[in-house]
């Protein structure tokens, strides 16, 4: 692929995945979390596996990649979900967006921790950025604690970006032998069987009031800011230095605050914005401190990739 057209692709992804942020908060107003995650799911394998079945990647997997499918399935998307679509019931998306960001912060003490990398000082520095930006985020002088609401929905973001970061580890620790491309299927198709079950046990068949609007937002969710964004960011990587993709995807909790801004409404507090700069500085910090050299080599699979 011609560099143009990587960073095209790049621009694409960034913009997909900041305007789903409203568009996230559109559909849970209709559509329970839960069910919201199976939307999204079925959305993401109707690109995926004709994808994979055209280019020859549909197979099945080798016993040594079952642990981190379904470390994938179970926890990046079936857990994931539940805790962003729940999360987003109590919290605006454009605060949102910026919380979830912090996933790439917590890789580096969970990976210092599980896979035995230096906690150096670049590292030391952009992590206490990204935490001093999320206590100005959180403006936990200014909120209304005593609204049970508030507190658990701000919760939900941080272990869903926690969470996130922990399989983002996972992935860097794993010895793969399928490709990324290869996998999506798999964890998908996991992510869905758990999603439906999980709905039907709990909230059985859905009643929705289906709108053009509404559809438009199911199938955002799953076609492009699942499917379209997953095939993307693997095609963007094996063009791309990792380094280089993940700075500039950094613009998608950008795109979030203003897209809300302007969609839904949302106010761009002093806070928010001096939270999403700290946060994002944070994570530059982090991201650089591996080094551009380091970053070329880097295989797709093993890429950091926090993006929701």
């Amino acid at each position: 692929m011609t560099r143009p057209a990587v960073y095209g692709l790049l621009v694409l992804v960034t913009l997909i995945l900041g305007l789903n942020w409203p568009v996230m908060a559109t559909g849970v107003a209709s559509i329970s979390p839960v069910w919201m995650g199976v939307f999204r799911v079925v959305g993401a394998l109707l690109v995926i596996v004709p994808v994979t079945l055209l280019s020859g990647n549909l197979g099945r997997p080798k016993r040594s990649d079952l642990p981190i499918l379904v470390s994938l399935a179970v926890f990046r998307l079936t857990l994931v979900f539940l805790l962003l679509f729940s999360g987003l019931e109590l919290v605006a998306p454009g605060r949102s967006s910026v919380i979830v960001w912090t996933a790439s912060l917590w890789t580096v003490p969970i990976a210092a921790v599980f896979l035995g990398e230096q906690m150096i000082g670049k590292r030391w520095l952009g992590l206490a950025l990204g935490i001093t930006g999320v206590v100005i985020l959180f403006e936990p002088w200014a909120l209304a604690w005593g609204d049970p609401g508030v507190a658990l929905g701000h919760l939900l973001l941080m272990l869903a970006a926690i969470t996130n970061a922990a399989t983002a580890v996972h992935v860097r620790g794993h010895t793969w032998t399928m490709t990324p491309l290869q996998a999506i299927p798999w964890q998908l198709g996991g992510a869905f069987v758990l999603l439906t079950l999980i709905a039907l046990v709990r909230e059985g068949v859905p009643h929705i009031d289906w709108t053009t609007q509404l559809g438009f937002v199911v199938a955002y969710q799953g076609v492009l800011a699942t499917g379209v964004a997953f095939w993307a960011q693997i095609t963007i990587l094996r063009n791309m230095a990792a380094v280089s993709a993940n700075l500039t995807l950094m613009a998608v909790p950008v795109v979030g605050v203003v897209s809300s801004a302007i969609l839904v409404g949302e106010s761009i507090t002093i806070p928010l914005m001096a939270g999403l700069v700290l946060i994002i500085g944070g994570v530059s910090v982090n991201l650089l401190s591996d080094g551009f050299e380091a970053a070329e080599v880097l295989p797709p699979e093993r890429a950091q990739s926090g993006e929701i």
